[in-house]
């Protein structure tokens, strides 16, 4: 049986830097369960003492102490939590503050908010813009404005478009927009004019038809949709046509939603508004 240790994430924001970073560092132990919980908004010493008084409860009922990522900027309340939480407690920020002040030749602004907040307006809108656009153009409802699309993911349906999508905007601040390739589409052997004239802005995803039978059989179980036969075929005339069209392809199978967008930004020489 694995073993169970307990993690809070911390933070006087979101908690999305600490449980990225706490997240990543923690799937290189591959043999134990984790029991996460995150606490954001830790922004006054208040709010410290009651987190520390939580995570000494956890210590107490617990065989082993948990651990606690931390992302709090302020000096004195992070202070306070290494000091007094019975936990290993790894402290993101003063970490790397440090050296980095050292580096600069300069005293860090120790400002909360600046990762996940409204630091850059320009970058923030274009974010929101892009998730508007994003939303309306799924799945091909909306070809309107295709043109104003950064990149517009095409393949057959099931195979990871839509939250891909989804991650690109409110990630990355891109404008994306997906298209389903259909058997008329393979019939015809060409792809739809609705996004003909954006070819270059065309990325193409694939996957193995064995585990887009299972995705589509949670969904529609017992359907024609969800055959074997019908996965294999669609797979088969979608890359084909792809390959044809000399549009870049990505095999979705085995990734995750972050390396498949990740991918595309690089690939695709897409331009970033969120960090």
């Amino acid at each position: 049986m694995p073993t169970r240790r307990t993690v809070f994430f911390i933070s006087d924001r979101t908690g999305i830097t600490a449980e990225m970073f706490g997240n990543s560092l923690l799937s290189q132990f591959e043999n134990f369960e984790f029991q996460r919980q995150t606490i954001p908004f830790v922004d006054t010493p208040d709010k410290v003492d009651a987190v520390v008084r939580q995570v000494n409860e956890t210590a107490a009922r617990e065989v082993k102490p948990p651990i606690v990522f931390s992302s709090i900027v302020d000096e004195a309340m992070s202070a306070t939590i290494r000091r007094d939480a019975k936990a290993l407690t790894l402290d993101l920020f003063q970490i790397f503050i440090a050296p980095l002040e050292t580096e600069l030749d300069a005293k860090s602004s120790h400002a909360a908010g600046r990762t996940h907040g409204i630091a850059n307006s320009h970058d923030y809108f274009a974010r929101m813009e892009a998730i508007n656009f994003t939303q309306s153009h799924d799945d091909g409802a909306e070809t309107r404005d295709l043109s104003k699309a950064q990149v517009i993911l095409v393949g057959v349906s099931r195979c990871g478009k839509t939250p891909t999508s989804l991650y690109l905007a409110l990630q990355f601040g891109i404008r994306a927009a997906n298209f389903p390739l259909t058997p008329d589409d393979f019939a015809d052997r060409k792809l739809p004019k609705s996004v003909l004239p954006y070819r270059d802005r065309l990325f193409g995803l694939t996957i193995d038809p064995d585990r887009l039978q299972k995705i589509r059989e949670e969904r529609r179980p017992g359907s024609k949709y969800a055959l074997l036969e019908t996965c294999r075929y669609e797979v088969r005339e979608c890359e084909d046509l792809l390959a044809r069209e000399n549009i870049p392809t990505l095999d979705t199978s085995a990734k995750s939603i972050e390396e498949i967008a990740t991918t595309i930004v690089h690939r695709a020489k897409l331009r970033r508004h969120a960090y």
